[in-house]
């Protein structure tokens, strides 16, 4: 995982608008804050974000 995802995860996490675990308002946020790097992401390796988010590890 790019350092460019962990800090886009961590600032839509920071906005407080929605559980983490709804990846799709997540996505949409992303893509709301032009975090473009992050929906792609979550489309391709959805495994990894959920294990980021669950420990925040990669």
């Amino acid at each position: 995982m790019e350092d460019k995802v962990k800090e886009q995860i961590l600032a839509v996490r920071d906005t407080g608008l929605t559980n983490m675990f709804d990846t799709c308002t997540v996505q949409r946020i992303a893509h709301e804050m032009n975090f473009f790097e992050l929906v792609l992401f979550l489309e391709e390796h959805k495994d990894k974000y959920v294990r980021f988010i669950l420990t925040g590890e990669e």
